[in-house]
């Protein structure tokens, strides 16, 4: 007798990963590491600007309205500047 529970679990996986919306991803550039620290906090002005730029995305229909999850990107600049190359 075949077992319909792993059938219907191959099913219902194969299923949730159609389902599943493809991750929206916003690259910040490099920013100060007090402007990262405040991002991962929740707070300041790269999280304004990565909101504004998912409302503008959910504007122009480029995503849906429900679009999940985001990804964002952002690199700490540098603090060595007389050799920024060494810094990496």
């Amino acid at each position: 007798m075949p077992d319909t529970t792993h059938a219907e679990s191959t099913k219902t996986s194969a299923k949730a990963a159609v389902e599943r919306p493809t991750p929206l991803i916003l690259d910040l550039g490099s920013k100060k590491r007090k402007s990262v620290k405040q991002l991962l906090n929740g707070k300041g002005k790269l999280l304004s600007e990565a909101l504004d730029s998912i409302e503008e995305l959910q504007r122009v229909g480029t995503i849906s309205q429900s679009a999940q999850p985001v990804i964002v990107v952002v690199r700490q600049k540098s603090k060595n500047m007389l050799f920024p190359m060494l810094g990496r």
